[in-house]
């Protein structure tokens, strides 16, 4: 049986967890708070990040999203996230690093941190500057999901791809921690509500983390 070490609210591990739950792989969740940088989880992840994930039987440990991706979609068949011409599949890795990378340290990293980090961890009060200037920078990763879903139904091309699940691990992250302003997005909404709909995507929903409460409207596919 897989381990897939993750916290609640890690994008990262959530997309792993949405390829899994797509490909019907079975896992077991293993809590791991990164910044406690446990001694044994570094020598599973070296670098201290989730997500990690190992196979004890298999003697197999692998070490950060898109590794953990690439490794699942070579070695399962069923329903591949990287799929189509070689254009398509460009295509959707492109996607996949704009979310990982820009999307990630324009919304979700800040939110992390003002929202989750500084009230778990430091005890210090939220920068209320550096989370205005994340929503402002959401807003904008938003119009250009517009843009993507006016022209295609799933962001990367015709089918379902990593790319929408790397999408829609981070924008539930920031959802969770309120970052998200869906007004004007009816596009964007719509394609989330759909994601939020799938079996992969209801364990997420119903995931908590320790003492934050996501808005009213998170946990409901019809918002």
């Amino acid at each position: 049986m897989w381990q897939l070490y993750q916290f609640p609210l890690c994008p990262f591990s959530r997309k792993v967890r949405l390829l899994l739950s797509e490909k019907g792989v079975a896992y077991d969740l293993v809590r791991e708070n990164p910044w406690e940088r446990r001694e044994g989880f570094g020598n599973i992840s070296p670098a201290y990040r989730t997500p990690a994930i190992q196979n004890p039987e298999r003697g197999i440990s692998l070490a950060d999203s898109r590794a953990i991706c690439e490794y699942f979609e070579e070695t399962v068949d069923k329903t591949p996230m990287i799929n189509g011409t070689a254009a398509n599949r460009a295509e959707i890795r492109r996607l996949v690093a704009l979310f990982d990378e820009n999307f990630y340290a324009d919304v979700t990293a800040p939110f992390l941190d003002e929202r989750m980090r500084k009230r778990l961890i430091y005890r210090t009060p939220p920068d209320s500057k550096r989370l205005r200037d994340a929503i402002r920078l959401a807003d904008e990763h938003l119009y250009y999901i517009d843009f993507l879903i006016d022209n295609r139904p799933w962001l990367a091309g015709a089918q379902m791809s990593l790319a929408d699940l790397a999408a829609a691990a981070q924008i539930s992250v920031a959802d969770y921690l309120g970052g998200i302003d869906w007004s004007n997005h009816e596009q964007a909404r719509g394609w989330y509500s759909v994601f939020k709909s799938r079996p992969s995507f209801r364990p997420l929903l119903a995931e908590r983390m320790d003492v934050i409460q996501p808005p009213e409207h998170y946990s409901d596919v019809n918002a």
